[in-house]
């Protein structure tokens, strides 16, 4: 497996300081952030450390060789936007912008574009899925004729008042999986599988992975607390930070090696990237570097690459 980070972690970063951090800490790979240029709407989100929009065979080839020289491959480019937005303008926006991001991951021979499905948050699944025919299909034909994979993370965007009450992402656990999957039966539609998801939502984060083991196209190191005095106090049907928070790996509820070992045993060997979202390592520029690095060393000690000294 090859070890990286979501770029957008280092927002203030260029993209070719973003490559050369990852190369002078042995990552071999970054999940780059192409939000399109302007104000972010969360936490995140709006950083371009690849402006799609500016793409020319020039910059292309700019990118492609500066990576190469350093070593670092990345593993997808990420947008992860809400495609099924209520609104028909912001909607028409956004799959706009993930169509850029798409054909930009072809040109530069990446290959894999990571997003969500979207949701209507106040619509109940099965609108949402009626949605979800109408959106999707024409997204991932393109992406099939450009040879380019989409994965979904399968974070329910829900956190608070702002996403409720159903969140704006459906695409949240294995039987909403089977919806989609049935509905949108592309070859070239997996996930970006990420544990930490599971934990609040009182899920089991290791079975999934075996029974969808040939969707598993990337996968995200997140880990998240759940406190259970606040839980006990709010309830499940809370805003879900009420009773939990994003950590960094190894200060969750997660249990890494059995996530690893059941990584190892459907034989994934692809990209697996660090996603940084823990507000305890935001204060200084020097706890967000920090909590990069202290992720990497907790979960090299099971994704190791010893290729270098062998």
């Amino acid at each position: 497996m090859k070890l990286g980070f979501v770029s957008s972690i280092l927002q203030d970063e260029t993209f070719e300081e973003v490559i050369d951090f990852a190369a002078k800490h042995g990552f071999r790979c970054v999940e780059m952030a192409c939000w399109p240029k302007g104000k972010a709407e969360r936490r995140y989100a709006g950083v371009t450390h690849i402006n799609v929009d500016e793409l020319n065979d020039e910059k292309t080839e700019y990118i492609k060789k500066y990576c190469a020289d350093r070593g670092v491959e990345i593993s997808s480019l990420a947008y992860y936007p809400n495609t099924l937005d209520a609104d028909p303008e912001k909607r028409e926006v956004v799959t706009g912008h993930l169509r850029k991001v798409i054909h930009a991951s072809a040109r530069l021979g990446v290959g894999m574009v990571t997003t969500f499905i979207g949701r209507m948050e106040h619509a109940n699944v099965e609108e949402n899925l009626e949605e979800v025919k109408k959106v999707w299909p024409p997204i991932l034909e393109e992406a099939a004729s450009l040879g380019v994979k989409v994965a979904i993370e399968n974070c329910p965007m829900l956190f608070g008042p702002e996403q409720w009450p159903g969140g704006q992402n459906l695409f949240t656990s294995p039987a909403n999986w089977d919806r989609i999957f049935a509905v949108l039966p592309y070859e070239n539609l997996g996930i970006n599988y990420d544990p930490s998801h599971f934990i609040w939502q009182m899920m089991d984060y290791i079975q999934p992975i075996y029974d969808y083991s040939e969707k598993l196209f990337h996968i995200h190191v997140k880990d998240l607390k759940v406190f259970p005095e606040k839980l006990k106090r709010v309830g499940i049907t809370a805003y879900p930070l009420e009773y939990m928070s994003p950590k960094i790996p190894g200060l969750g509820d997660v249990d890494w090696g059995k996530y690893i070992s059941s990584l190892t045993d459907v034989g994934y060997d692809g990209y697996v990237c660090l996603e940084i979202e823990d507000k305890a390592f935001e204060k200084t520029r020097k706890d967000v570097y920090t909590s990069i690095l202290q992720s990497k060393q907790y979960i090299e000690s099971y994704l190791k690459d010893f290729s270098d000294v062998l």
